[in-house]
């Protein structure tokens, strides 16, 4: 089994931040919810200040377009902030992407995986979440 690690789930519509930030500890990880871009930007703001003195994201999921910063510009930013920028990152998005825009998005912005919403169920969830922090460890 794999070891505890805190995610960094970014997520605008409160049902589905909780209803991820609850899965997450059910498989034993340790959740870090922020509800806008904004917030996730402000944590980066503090890391690369070096004012940061709280516990360190070791995954992180987030939605795509949220107010103020969107998870693709955040992981883009995190792939620049020496702490993160090895850190597994999935997105997640209503909008369907082609692979074009995938392979795209994993390019230009540094993210592992997109999940499609609705989300998986949870056995197909935890099936590539963690098939995706396997392969960047």
């Amino acid at each position: 089994m794999e070891a505890n690690l805190n995610w960094l789930i970014a997520e605008d519509e409160a049902d589905i931040r909780n209803l991820v930030a609850m899965m997450c500890q059910v498989w034993g990880h340790t959740p870090m919810t922020y509800e806008s871009g904004h917030k996730v930007w402000e944590l980066l703001d503090q890391l690369d200040a070096g004012t940061y003195s709280g516990e360190m994201p070791e995954f992180a999921l987030m939605d795509i377009r949220m107010p103020g910063r969107r998870g693709d510009e955040l992981s883009k930013r995190m792939r620049t902030v020496e702490q993160l920028k090895n850190i597994p990152i999935v997105l997640m998005t209503a909008f369907v992407l082609s692979d074009e825009e995938m392979a795209h998005m994993k390019e230009e912005f540094g993210i592992d995986h997109v999940i499609n919403k609705p989300l998986p169920d949870f056995d197909r969830l935890k099936v590539i979440i963690d098939k995706v922090i396997a392969d960047k460890s």
